[in-house]
């Protein structure tokens, strides 16, 4: 485990490093300047050539990288341009309001998904099977902004029985702040649902025509036993991975979510940090994403052998 472990770190390494340059070299392709957006006044040229050293924006382009990967190795992501505030502070704060609803949405599509793959496998080509699989079509056709603007004009302004705008916090009141997570959860869950649904099935149905599976049938075994103990932990291999695909790509793509239904997340940090031209901000939360899915995906192939003995590390 030790030494497969240190593998994967290594293989960890470049990718990072091909994402520094890459995010590093994105923010520069953004059209603006950020001296300017934070002099306000084209006429001073003296304060825009001031405000252009603090930055370091007078260096050239491999100074100016190899300065910002030092400071990301000692865990510095810079200081925001518009509020002055360390970028890792204001990331730390908005992670665990874009946490909460990830991980909601995950747990609760994966709730559905599994048992929902699982049955429809065991009665494949039944009503039962063919509603599944249209209804996972239907999730994965259905737009999730258009789906978020569903929710917040029936449930949100005709129903008025959940809040459209605005945030608190579970910690500071549970049951308010349940109320302002549900839409945004059902928005993304209703997205999850499709991918994991339908990876649930046809993994099934792959590991349902191996000989053990017909082995255990013929020892008779219960069809639920089959099911459950011998089929489903082999089949949820594959599943796991798009879990993990999932969690990587919510993480990272929860802009639209957050924006509209007014989360103070890290997708909508770094939607405001774009739109100031505030470059560390943005840099600082598209490296943490990248951090995060690596992460991410190391930890899905170290569960891999828990639920998949064939896996050798």
């Amino acid at each position: 485990m030790l030494a497969y472990l240190l593998r994967r770190l290594t293989l960890v390494v470049p990718t990072i490093f091909v994402a520094l340059i890459v995010v590093f070299l994105l923010l520069r392709l953004i059209p603006g300047d950020p001296a300017l957006m934070q002099v306000g006044d084209l006429n001073d040229l003296s304060a825009l050539e001031e405000a252009r050293r603090n930055l370091g924006l007078d260096r050239s382009i491999p100074e100016q990288f190899l300065i910002w990967m030092g400071d990301v190795l000692r865990g510095n992501l810079g200081t925001s341009i518009k509020s002055g505030e360390p970028v890792i502070d204001m990331i730390l704060r908005s992670f665990p309001v874009t946490a909460q609803v990830v991980l909601l949405a995950t747990f609760l599509a994966s709730c559905v998904a599994l048992p929902g793959g699982l049955l429809a496998a065991w009665r494949q080509n039944s009503r039962f099977d063919i509603a599944v699989v249209a209804f996972a079509a239907l999730c994965l056709s259905v737009p999730g902004f258009w789906l978020a603007l569903l929710l917040l004009t029936l449930f949100g302004v005709i129903l008025g029985w959940l809040p459209t705008v605005g945030y608190v916090s579970i910690a500071d009141d549970p049951g308010r702040g349940l109320l302002y997570l549900i839409m945004p959860v059902l928005a993304l869950t209703m997205n999850e649902l499709a991918a994991l649904t339908r990876m649930s099935r046809s993994s099934t149905i792959d590991v349902m025509r191996l000989e053990f599976v017909t082995n255990a049938r013929a020892k008779g075994l219960p069809q639920r036993t089959v099911m459950w103990k011998h089929v489903f932990p082999n089949a949820f291999a594959p599943t796991l991975t798009v879990i993990g695909l999932l969690l990587g790509h919510l993480l990272s793509g929860v802009v639209v979510i957050e924006t509209m239904f007014s989360l103070p997340g890290i997708g909508r940090l770094m939607v405001n940090g774009i739109f100031m031209r505030d470059y560390p901000v943005v840099q600082g939360v598209l490296l943490f994403s990248v951090f995060l899915t690596i992460s991410i995906n190391v930890i899905i192939d170290l569960l891999y052998p828990v639920f998949d003995p064939r896996v050798r590390l």
